[in-house]
């Protein structure tokens, strides 16, 4: 099975504060639970970045990257932001703005994510006013910095969920194509191994396209070649896979301590580790002189 050419896909993610229904708004939408540690399911909030397949109809699939609202988890949330094309910002009707809502906000404009659709979420816990105060506040902040709609929902009643997908599914068809390469850029987020079939890695895949059999390069602090020896997308496996998707990949003749989050998979031969770069420095607050500054690439 190929998934080039029979449906156009799409990377979206939630962003929002923790505890106002991302995870919860994601399974009523796509019918997976997208919290699969157990310290998630005791502790109630997601940590891990998640994932779902959620079908929009004629056609159009969405890859859903599912991130933690927790202000110590921002680290995680930007690294499954990488390939977000949209993303579904998910505000609590009962308490609307908070901190990482705002957080989430300026990490999106640092990472160029210019399409939002505003979800306010818990519309079965208060009057539509107050849900509507909501909005306009989100709507207020997001300003002219974004391209954004508010939708009022309950993941608990259904109410407003296909006006949800309307919005999302109708935005996302007014994107323009990927690029044309065949090139594969992928930003590894999560190695594990399966027994019987070795290592695998997932990620978004932002560029290109991977087929089964392929050779394939992992730049990082251990940089190795390799080659696909599986494919999948959302647990279906697939010979070949265009950007941008979500997938999943078997590599060949490669050991687990060899990967990390952080490290890309291409087949491009000139993309090289470095420690040195150009930047374009855009300051959202006062940094002292002196201060330690995390850089964010990809994943890593």
């Amino acid at each position: 099975m190929s998934l080039a050419t029979t449906t156009r896909r799409f990377v979206v993610g939630t962003a929002g504060h923790v505890d106002h229904g991302k995870t919860t708004l994601v399974q009523a939408l796509t019918g997976v639970d997208t919290d699969r540690l157990p310290e998630e399911k005791r502790r109630g909030i997601t940590i891990e970045l998640g994932f779902a397949s959620w079908p929009l109809g004629e056609g159009v699939v969405a890859s859903v990257v599912d991130v933690p609202g927790h202000r110590r988890l921002v680290h995680t949330m930007i690294a499954g932001a990488v390939g977000m094309e949209l993303v579904v910002l998910v505000v609590a009707a009962d308490e609307g703005v908070m901190p990482q809502t705002r957080e989430h906000i300026a990490a999106c404009e640092i990472l160029g994510i210019k399409r939002v659709v505003v979800a306010i979420t818990k519309l079965d816990r208060v009057d539509r006013e107050l849900a509507e105060l909501a909005g306009a506040e989100v709507s207020e902040l997001l300003g002219e910095r974004f391209e954004h709609e508010c939708v009022l929902v309950s993941a608990k009643t259904g109410e407003g969920l296909p006006e949800l997908v309307s919005a999302v599914r109708r935005r996302l068809l007014a994107l323009p194509p990927p690029l044309a390469t065949k090139v594969p850029h992928l930003c590894i987020d999560r190695a594990f191994s399966i027994k019987g079939a070795g290592s695998v890695v997932t990620g978004t895949l932002v560029r290109g396209e991977l087929t089964l059999g392929s050779e394939v390069r992992i730049v990082g602090d251990k940089s190795a070649t390799s080659s696909v020896r599986g494919l999948h997308v959302h647990d279906h496996a697939v010979t070949r896979v265009e950007a941008p998707s979500r997938v999943a990949v078997n590599l060949a003749s490669i050991a687990l301590e060899e990967l990390s989050r952080g490290d890309v998979l291409t087949s491009d031969p000139a993309l090289a580790v470095t420690r040195r770069f150009d930047a374009e420095l855009r300051l959202l607050r006062t940094v002292k002189p002196g201060a330690l500054l995390e850089v964010y690439v990809g994943t890593a």
